[in-house]
């Protein structure tokens, strides 16, 4: 096991981050983290590598060191840090800030939940997920319904269904039915401000469901990223067909915000359909609650537009938490602000 003097610590105003010497072969370490650093190489010491910088504005980092190997580049976790938080890449290292506390809610007490595979053909082609359903609710049981973009991934990674489960169990919030709804192999494509699954979601996958179980009201409509995007998409494309919006860190570039995303494949799709939020009328006032890590690329374009709907009248909150465009973020902003979007949504 690594010394104390070979491990990453936090200090009063420091991270230091450390890497023993487990390769000789290694000719360079680099940091890798989802929040701004100061510095990202790390420099030899007698006994490893380290890299000291200032403490950054985010509660907590996520991280991995990238390591120098002749012509080739390592990715790995800290070796002398135990905490790893699970993604889809794999596991990244986090480093909590002092006095961050993960949600209370992650040991709360929840009710028995049941969870089946959910798929249908649509003119956008396959469309697939999971829906998830309170255990002791029957299908002829009208429940209101959120849909999730990225929805097993935000099930899994940002413990979205155990945190719905806990708020039930509390009656924090009313039962529900959530269809975690995956975008399959094409993403980028499907979400990028795209009328075709913008149709098929609004017209094909929601009477669809309705028909397969009982539900109350209009859906709520949530996302992560370009997963937000495309949920304001649909409701601006199909105004009347969501009863609130629930937008976390989305994808809202524009070309004076985000320069640096010009390179996107869909930058020309996504651009157009910001463009439209600037100079048009919001077709309908439906709840939105817009959230954002205040560490991410993203947290400009964010504020901007939360910003802007509100001065144009729309029904708009806003929050954020001292973190990056991460999993975790998004797990973290679902209390209180699911919780207050649920509500107003279903009143």
């Amino acid at each position: 096991m690594p010394t104390p003097t070979q491990e990453t610590t936090i200090a009063t105003d420091r991270v230091v981050f450390r890497l023993p010497d487990i390769d000789p072969a290694i000719t360079g370490v680099q940091l890798w983290s989802e929040v701004p650093v100061a510095r990202k190489d790390f420099e030899r010491t007698e006994d490893g590598w380290e890299l000291s910088i200032p403490r950054t504005g985010a509660h907590r980092i996520e991280y991995l060191f990238k390591l120098a190997l002749g012509d080739d580049t390592v990715t790995i976790a800290d070796p002398t840090n135990p905490l790893r938080i699970e993604g889809v890449f794999g596991e990244n290292s986090w480093l909590p800030m002092p006095g961050y506390r993960e949600p209370g809610w992650l040991t709360a007490p929840r009710i028995e939940t049941r969870s089946q595979h959910w798929e249908m053909s649509t003119t956008d082609g396959q469309l697939c997920g999971a829906l998830w359903t309170p255990s002791d609710a029957r299908d002829d049981t009208e429940l209101p319904l959120l849909i999730c973009h990225d929805g097993t991934q935000m099930a899994r990674y940002g413990r979205l269904t155990d945190f719905l489960a806990a708020s039930v169990a509390s009656t924090a919030i009313t039962p529900l039915r959530v269809l975690l709804l995956d975008p399959g192999p094409h993403r980028d494509a499907r979400y990028a401000a795209n009328p075709h699954y913008a149709k098929a979601l609004v017209t094909q996958v929601i009477p669809t469901l309705a028909q397969q179980v009982a539900t109350s009201g209009k859906p709520v409509l949530m996302g992560q990223s370009l997963g937000a995007l495309a949920a304001l998409y649909a409701a601006r494309r199909y105004p009347g067909s969501f009863a609130g919006l629930f937008l976390q860190s989305g994808s809202f570039f524009t070309p004076e915000l985000d320069p640096q995303e010009a390179g996107y494949s869909h930058w020309a799709s996504v651009t157009g359909f910001t463009s439209t939020l600037n100079r048009a009328e919001p077709p309908e006032r439906i709840p939105t609650t817009i959230v954002c890590g205040s560490e991410e690329e993203n947290i400009t374009n964010n504020r901007a537009l939360a910003a802007h709907l509100a001065a144009r009248g729309g029904d708009i909150e806003w929050g954020e938490v001292p973190d990056g465009h991460t999993w975790t973020t998004w797990r973290d902003l679902l209390d209180p602000h699911l919780t207050r979007l649920l509500r107003r949504a279903w009143t």
